[in-house]
């Protein structure tokens, strides 16, 4: 979205969504490019990602910040210009039920959250999985239809089903390929037959759902020789990244958030295990064994920069990860696989609070309850706190603000003057002091003067 000043009309459905989840301080997964301030350069890497992936390559990139600093709000930003891109998009968050390898089948539970998730540009919300293969089927169809080829046709089948074979074939060489193939295969030859139990059974697999080879073959009607599990689900996804080209898509990207429950987990030895498959995945990426597929880890500097627990823990992802001695001084590096996410300068606050006035009064049909002059004094008060300079985070600016406003729709005869003023005589705790990057310190806008002047919407 253009992010300069224009009265832009929202959908009341995404606009009463944004709102209410942003008040409580959750990332909404619709609405994202409305609030879109600040985070061009950042965009711009993650995009040229997306290029790369759909250029037949792949790649992994680490979003590092704070909590509350953006990282789930930008991947939902990026995940919706991959969609309107034509990519496939598959997203989940890490919990201790969900991680990337571990007992319990918490890998397996992961690929189970992705393909739940599956979206594509006509089924933005997940869900996608049956929609995209029918239409490709319906492709298949139309491309017959072409070729003079109807369903009435005794050639039909047949021909049919050549080219459902031809685009499978050209995933039997991966690792896992033949099962894989075989599935959408008769997945397909169900579609065909409108054998509906047969469609149900081989989405199941697809999506992981088996618990064993032999209620898999019970199920299909055939043997296979292996099923998705925890030791092969990231082998699925890329196989799923060729199977999004073969459907007419640009290629798969992958949102995986909340690392930090990696960073969490006590036993070394599982930390370890989920680490390696990290590894695993950024060494797939970069040495050329991934096609058509992106992939973003979002998680806070300690899950990356701690010695004992974190990602710098890990030795051979220390190596690969850390910063040059370069950027160390300060520079920004946006090629690097480590996006950390700086603060907001002053003007890029102010302005996102512009952007928030405009939107509650076009929720609420009653007007902007506050002047551009009041937001300055808001600013202003919430900058005024102790280490706030550094370390105030949008989610914090956003859930103070939206209350304020909430405060003025919902209170007659309160004025914005008799809050303001309150807050600011009252002692207010400074946030909890965290360890800021030199690029964050070089890149956070630390500067107080701001005026409307400089605020490009």
């Amino acid at each position: 979205m253009d992010t300069r000043n224009e009265r832009v009309k929202v959908p009341r459905r995404i606009l009463n969504t944004l709102l209410t989840s942003l008040g409580a301080g959750v990332v909404p997964r619709t609405g994202a490019p409305y609030i879109a301030i600040g985070r061009a350069a950042e965009v711009r890497a993650l995009t040229d990602s997306l290029d790369m992936a759909a250029e037949g390559g792949a790649s992994v990139r680490f979003l590092i910040g704070r909590y509350g600093s953006g990282k789930s709000f930008l991947t939902q930003l990026i995940r919706g210009y991959a969609l309107e891109r034509d990519f496939l998009t598959v997203d989940a968050d890490l919990s201790p039920e969900r991680r990337l390898s571990g007992a319990g089948h918490s890998g397996l539970a992961t690929y189970r959250e992705l393909m739940r998730n599956l979206s594509s540009k006509a089924s933005p919300d997940g869900g996608a999985l049956p929609l995209v293969l029918g239409r490709y089927m319906d492709r298949l169809k139309g491309e017959l239809a072409a070729e003079g080829v109807f369903p009435d046709d005794v050639r039909y089948t047949l021909r049919l089903r050549q080219k459902v074979y031809a685009a499978c074939a050209a995933l039997e060489g991966a690792v896992g390929g033949f099962d894989f193939a075989t599935v959408l295969g008769a997945y397909f030859a169900a579609s065909a037959e409108d054998d509906e139990a047969k469609k149900s059974a081989c989405l199941r697999y697809l999506r992981g759902e088996y618990s064993n080879k032999t209620e898999a073959r019970q199920a299909l009607g055939f043997s296979l020789g292996a099923i998705i599990d925890d030791q092969n689900w990231y082998d699925m996804l890329k196989l799923i990244a060729l199977l999004s080209v073969q459907l007419g898509y640009r290629g798969l990207c992958v949102f995986i958030d909340e690392c930090v429950n990696l960073y969490k987990i006590p036993h070394r030895i599982s930390r370890e295990a989920n680490y390696e498959k990290i590894l695993s995945i950024f060494n797939d990426a970069l040495q050329g064994r991934a096609s058509h597929l992106a992939v973003v880890f979002c998680g806070t500097p300690q899950f990356l920069e701690d010695p004992r627990r974190g990602l710098f823990g890990y030795e051979a992802l220390r190596s690969r990860l850390a910063d040059t001695r370069f950027e160390e001084n300060g520079y920004v590096n946006y090629s690097s696989p480590v996006i950390r996410l700086r603060r907001l300068s002053d003007n890029e606050l102010m302005a996102l609070l512009v952007r928030l006035s405009f939107l509650h009064a076009e929720q609420s049909g009653r007007g902007e309850l506050v002047t551009k002059e009041e937001m300055e004094r808001f600013l202003s008060l919430m900058l005024s706190r102790a280490g706030a300079g550094e370390l105030i985070t949008p989610r914090e600016l956003i859930r103070e603000f939206l209350g304020l406003l909430n405060i003025l729709r919902d209170n007659e005869g309160v004025s914005f003057d008799a809050l303001i003023e309150k807050k600011a005589s009252e002692a207010i705790a400074p946030p909890v002091p965290s360890e800021v990057s030199p690029a964050e310190e070089e890149n956070g806008g630390t500067k107080r003067s701001f005026t409307l002047a400089d605020i490009d919407l």
